[in-house]
């Protein structure tokens, strides 16, 4: 997520930017199209550095492992309680701008996943942003938003992307925003999900790794994004959840480990996805 050469409103762009682009999955297109008309005039897409000067090396290769993870663990869970086999994404890196099947994007929109075409889209400029912008620090700050990402892709495989979409059609705004947050939460949850497997499996937890995580998690909380950007907070706009939502809903996962316990962010009552309102 480039931000060199903004100022005044390039603060305000940034956070913008991290709400509609941390996580995405509930409706991409539109997202994605109007970033991409914004600048894809003035950004395009390099060809990846040789490898003896490839800045990005360490994290490619981070990112490959952590992916790595996420196809073994899910690959177990899918054969195991969905007598299924677990399709991996494809991975795309990007730099400067990409065009997915959910539309042209730039840059600015982070990490996202497309339904359209499986695909994981990684600009690793947006994890430096992440840390030098919102403090959310350490590698597992990374992996999360990754395993987010691969969270939507099981949404996807599972067939309630689709779904979701097809019921934001006939709602209104905030009744899609809503459905939004719940897939947002699931996709968090998830998230968690595969840290306890990879744990279990892998033992891939170091001190300090789930704190680094919930932080993270909180730092792209919908209420913490809105007060930096405005100074309030509007809950009938959020599209990902809280800060307090999100971080549980990851720690829901990763301590139960259960997939079944996905549908709960669609089963509960919308006010009580917020542990500050569960009865």
């Amino acid at each position: 997520m480039p931000v060199a050469g903004m100022a005044g409103g390039g603060l305000l762009f940034l956070i913008f930017t991290v709400v509609i682009s941390m996580l995405l999955g509930a409706n991409p297109r539109q997202l994605l199209e109007q970033a991409g008309q914004q600048q894809q005039t003035q950004q395009q897409t390099r060809m990846p550095p040789s490898a003896e000067n490839d800045k990005d090396a360490p994290l490619k290769k981070f990112v490959g492992v952590v992916l790595k993870d996420n196809e073994d663990v899910w690959s177990v869970l899918f054969k195991k309680h969905l007598n299924a086999r677990y399709e991996e994404p494809k991975l795309v890196l990007f730099t400067g701008a990409v065009r997915s099947a959910c539309g042209d994007a730039t840059a600015a929109v982070g990490p996202f996943y497309c339904p359209g075409d499986k695909n994981v889209y990684l600009d690793f400029d947006f994890f430096r942003t992440m840390e030098r912008d919102l403090g959310a620090k350490g590698e597992f700050a990374m992996a999360y938003v990754i395993a987010h990402e691969v969270g939507h892709h099981v949404q996807n495989l599972l067939g309630l992307s689709m779904k979701i979409q097809r019921m934001q059609m006939q709602a209104s705004q905030e009744e899609s925003n809503q459905l939004s947050v719940r897939l947002e939460l699931q996709a968090d949850y998830l998230a968690g999900v595969w840290a306890h497997h990879a744990q279990q499996m892998k033992g891939i937890l170091d001190k300090g790794d789930i704190a680094d995580a919930i932080n993270t998690a909180q730092k792209i909380g919908d209420d913490v994004l809105q007060k930096k950007a405005t100074g309030r907070i509007r809950e009938a706009a959020f599209t990902h959840g809280s800060a307090d939502a999100r971080a549980y809903w990851f720690t829901q996962g990763l301590k139960s480990g259960d997939l079944e316990g996905m549908m709960k962010t669609f089963e509960l009552p919308f006010s009580q996805l917020d542990p500050k309102r569960m009865q």
